[in-house]
């Protein structure tokens, strides 16, 4: 009998990533396994990439990786040399097993015969007769006659009854790209895909598929599944134009009401590449800009002398902070607090989030004396815990991670004791340029997943939802406390942010922050709805319950709102200072 997780366990969190790096799915594996317990089903694409299993024969690559346009990967599963690309199907179950016969130790040998035998039945349902191969691992087909042809690898890895890794299904990958290794290092038998064999199915109809066969298999404790948008097109991932002009800003419209997206486009400037995004992840209306806000929606200006204190100080160092980039609804209260969150690396970013108003003109170089204006103004605050962010530089080589180390570097020397928070952008998921932040060791690292899976690419089409997670992985496996934010309003369902917060929570987030989406001017995403204080109030109990051990959310939270009394209620060690105030950055 095949082993299965546990059925009085929790649900299988049935994740569609779309097309991810090995890195970072690797990243994010790694995250889910150390601090989840609950159980989780990741598929995937990767781009072409090859990989050695841990009992790999190197001999087995047989051309310079770099050739043919893939990667070279060491990694922890089991077995020899495969490889992954587009047209691959890929499945990385996280689960919790439970003991074999009855103990502690979990069935290795059943637990990748239930995975072949998960695939075997998929491939049955798409009408293709497949088996396993006595002496080889893995799915084949045409067992029983002269040329037996793998079509699935299989290769795990068991740890503490807790799965990594799995499979590899061939629906129409470019089958040459195995002819560069020794796949599994078989030298004498085929590799075969679904399409080679005669099956037309596509990589989405195939995916359901095998959700149907897992969730029978592996959701005793019930399941639910969250894709991100299955089209995607490679112009997506570049920023885009807003077009000409900065837009018309929020309450310059008249009128108001319901209006369809595309009346919107003709009359308010969201560009058509935008809108169509959107109507790919199903969200074909939003609200007029010009549309009165709810009551709970209303920020008071407090133009005190707090406020004004603040802004002088901003203005003599030539400092940005994201409170006035971003045109941040908190910022009278904050300000007034002496509380305010410094945007470095410049005031322009490399990308253009569909939500997000910073400048997205050809960005500057880094301005070396940053780090120390930042340092002299925590100073003069009288601070004791500071809030950095940064616009995303994908100009740089680091992603302007070394600036983040700077700062804090400087913060630190002029006033030692201050807790620095930092909200970084993904530095392209690129391993050693997070390292360079991590190793700065900031009290709290916060990278903001920000929407669902279903929006991303409307909202963020330069960033990925699995590279997010990834890097919040990272960072955990840093020892870090860490931090994300998801902002609401914009065609999200309640059971899709559920499903983000079992997600955060499943890497081991430790701080969530959940506010409104506000729109900035006629040239950004629209408002689909206005999220109550019940419901998100409602979203705190569900993250605070799930084992998130801080969730602020409320209409008008954004990231650092309140950075400092989510981290006391985080339990994040923070030192004041000698003679500091008790004020937070």
């Amino acid at each position: 009998m095949a082993s299965s997780p546990d059925p009085a366990g929790a649900p299988l969190h049935v994740r569609w990533l779309g097309t991810v790096r090995y890195r970072d799915a690797h990243a994010l594996q790694h995250g889910l396994f150390e601090q989840g317990a609950e159980n989780h089903l990741l598929l995937l694409e990767h781009p072409h990439v090859y990989t050695l299993g841990v009992r790999a024969d190197p001999a087995h690559v047989l051309v310079d990786p770099a050739t043919v346009g893939a990667e070279l990967v060491e990694t922890d599963r089991g077995g020899d040399v495969t490889y992954h690309g587009p047209g691959q199907l890929v499945g990385y179950p996280v689960l919790e097993l439970p003991g074999k016969g009855g103990g502690s130790m979990p069935d290795t040998v059943a637990y990748v015969a239930s995975v072949e035998q998960l695939v075997i039945d998929s491939l049955a349902d798409l009408g293709l007769e497949a088996d396993r191969l006595p002496g080889y691992p893995g799915v084949w087909v045409g067992v029983g006659t002269d040329s037996p042809r793998k079509v699935c690898a299989i290769g795990v890895r068991l740890s503490r009854g807790r799965t990594l890794h799995g499979f590899g299904l061939n629906v129409d990958p470019d089958l040459s790209m195995f002819d560069h290794i020794v796949p599994c290092g078989i030298p004498d038998k085929a590799v075969t895909s679904l399409r080679a064999e005669g099956v037309e199915a596509t990589m989405a109809e195939v995916v359901d598929v095998v959700v149907a066969r897992a969730a029978a298999r592996w959701g005793a404790g019930g399941h639910d599944r969250h894709d991100v948008v299955w089209r995607h097109r490679p112009e997506d991932l570049a920023p885009f134009s807003r077009g000409e002009g900065p837009g018309v800003a929020a309450g310059a419209v008249p009128g108001g009401g319901r209006t369809d997206l595309d009346q919107q486009a003709l009359g308010e400037g969201t560009s058509v590449r935008l809108l169509g995004r959107l109507a790919d992840a199903g969200v074909t209306q939003g609200l007029a800009i010009g549309e009165r806000k709810p009551e709970w929606m209303r920020a008071k200006a407090r133009i005190g002398p707090d406020y004004l204190r603040l802004r002088k100080t901003m203005r003599d160092l030539e400092l940005v902070t994201v409170c006035e980039e971003a045109g941040c609804p908190n910022i009278y209260e904050c300000w007034s607090d002496g509380t305010a969150t410094f945007m470095i690396n410049g005031e322009r970013c490399t990308r253009a989030c569909g939500f997000c108003l910073v400048d997205t003109r050809h960005p500057e170089p880094p301005d070396p004396g940053e780090p120390e204006r930042v340092a002299e103004a925590v100073a003069r605050m009288g601070l004791r815990y500071a809030v950095l962010t940064t616009v995303a530089r994908d100009d740089l080589a680091d992603g302007g991670a070394s600036q983040f180390a700077a700062t804090i570097e400087a913060i630190r020397r002029r006033t030692p004791g201050v807790a620095v928070e930092c909200l970084i952008s993904d530095c392209k998921g690129d391993p050693a340029s997070l390292d360079v932040v991590f190793d700065a060791r900031p009290e709290v690292l916060n990278h903001n997943v920000e929407t669902v899976p279903r929006l991303q690419r409307a909202v963020r089409p330069s960033a990925s939802y699995a590279r997010s997670l990834a890097v919040l992985a990272r960072a955990k496996a840093a020892g870090l406390t860490t931090k994300s934010s998801l902002v609401v309003g914009m065609g999200e369902t309640f059971d899709e942010l559920v499903g983000t917060l079992a997600d955060l929570r499943g890497i081991g987030v430790d701080i969530v922050t959940v506010g409104q989406y506000l729109r900035p001017t006629t040239h950004h995403l629209p408002v689909a709805r206005w999220w109550t204080p019940e419901e998100l109030a409602e979203l705190k109990a569900i993250g605070e319950a799930m084992g998130i051990d801080h969730v602020e959310a409320s209409p008008l939270t954004r990231s650092s709102y309140h950075a400092r009394q989510a981290a006391d209620a985080a339990e994040v060690e923070v030192a004041a200072p000698s003679g500091a105030a008790a004020g937070s950055g």
